[in-house]
């Protein structure tokens, strides 16, 4: 395997380097050598799915996850390519990294919550679109959380009453666990006025997403402080591209952000995105096996406290990175999967078990239409096509 990140790149942190289209041959396979296509099967339907194919394959850094949902396009996809072969080694991370996140704490005034030295980071548990009757099932795979993060408007706001029996169920069970809701944007603006008032009395940390546009976002935040409930908004389907976040700041649409390694292009892209919005931030996963996840890890370390963080997330900010939990298997043995242990995960790196990747594959079909779309999201990464 040649090591493009040593002899063909050089460092990305510079102006000129960051404009310059990578140095890397035509087709992927003539540096990603051992790829593979896998299906995780889950536990109950999430986001509309009930399995998850993904693409793994390793680099001088380690395995790397590529898998962006299949109704994405070549150039949004590719930012999760840039960060997958980023993370692997196999194009060079910026070597300012370290350096970014210590600025980035120095002007906001504040000192990382972790370092990537094998701590490990706080996780939320995830109640997906589920019967009340699921709802202590399915979070007693977490184990001891002290944040849930409950799916709402899986079909718009037809599944309020729903959503509502779910989360009366849940405090029932957990009165005193801290909740999050996501709507995934599924709401209306007059919908989203309606289903707050509904949610308000639940206790709620935050809100993600419950409408689709940033303005929205904007006018809901608005209208809930004129009609005085107390709900922080979060936005995360509005933060696609390194420029989300900023518009996110500065019309005021949301409290926090959620930011996720692959769809931002990389850990450093998405620190830089956090810095430069100013705003407290959580890390969430893509639905990723356990290898994408430690990029996820490794980024939640990194994250920057400052007062507005600790007012909001608080002093351990719990990230949505327990979504391992979530399938039935995963691309390594149990006792080895980054899944949650008493709130946490490791910071580390994961390594495929052989034997999963081949019980776990997809068929051939599957596998030549994934290598189709690496390879245009390949070529979108070194023409330059991808853009933060």
């Amino acid at each position: 395997m040649v090591d493009f990140a040593r002899s063909h790149t050089g460092a990305l942190d510079s102006e000129a380097s960051a404009a310059a289209p990578l140095d890397l041959p035509e087709r992927f396979d003539e540096v990603i050598e051992d790829l593979h296509v896998v299906r995780l099967p889950m536990v109950t339907r999430f986001r509309g799915i009930t399995e998850r194919e993904v693409v793994l394959f390793s680099g001088t850094a380690g395995w790397a996850e590529f898998s962006p949902f299949v109704e994405y396009g070549t150039e949004e996809a590719s930012r999760w390519l840039r960060a997958s072969l980023e993370f692997s080694g196999l194009i060079p991370r910026p070597t300012a990294l370290a350096e970014a996140a210590s600025s980035t704490d120095s002007v906001r005034g504040s000192a990382p919550a972790a370092e990537a030295n094998g701590e490990t980071v706080a996780v939320n548990g995830t109640l997906p679109a589920c019967p009340p009757d699921q709802v202590e099932s399915i979070l007693s795979r977490y184990g001891r959380v002290g944040t849930v993060k409950a799916k709402v408007a899986e079909h718009g706001f037809a599944s309020l009453d729903e959503d509502l029996a779910r989360l009366r169920e849940f405090r029932k069970l957990f009165p005193d666990t801290t909740l999050r809701l996501d709507a995934n944007a599924g709401y209306t603006p007059s919908e989203a006025i309606e289903a707050c008032e509904a949610f308000a009395d639940f206790g709620l940390q935050y809100f993600e997403q419950p409408v689709p546009e940033v303005e929205q976002l904007a006018d809901l935040r608005e209208e809930l402080a004129r009609r005085g409930l107390p709900i922080v908004i979060a936005a995360d389907e509005s933060i696609r591209k390194a420029e989300d976040p900023l518009r996110v700041a500065e019309l005021g649409a949301a409290e926090v952000i959620i930011v996720k390694v692959q769809p931002l292009g990389g850990i450093g892209a998405a620190l830089d995105v956090i810095g430069a919005s100013g705003l407290p931030a959580v890390v969430s996963s893509a639905l990723e096996s356990s290898v994408g996840l430690a990029a996820g890890a490794e980024l939640a370390a990194r994250l920057p406290r400052t007062d507005r963080s600790l007012d909001i997330l608080g002093d351990r900010v719990a990230c949505g990175l327990g979504t391992g939990r979530l399938f039935t298997a995963d691309v390594v043995a149990e006792d080895e999967a980054l899944t949650p242990v008493d709130g946490a995960i490791p910071v580390t790196r994961i390594v495929p078990d052989p034997d999963r990747l081949e019980q776990l594959a997809v068929d051939p079909g599957r596998f030549e239409w994934w290598a189709e779309r690496l390879q245009n999201c390949w070529s979108a990464v070194r023409d330059l096509k991808v853009r933060g």
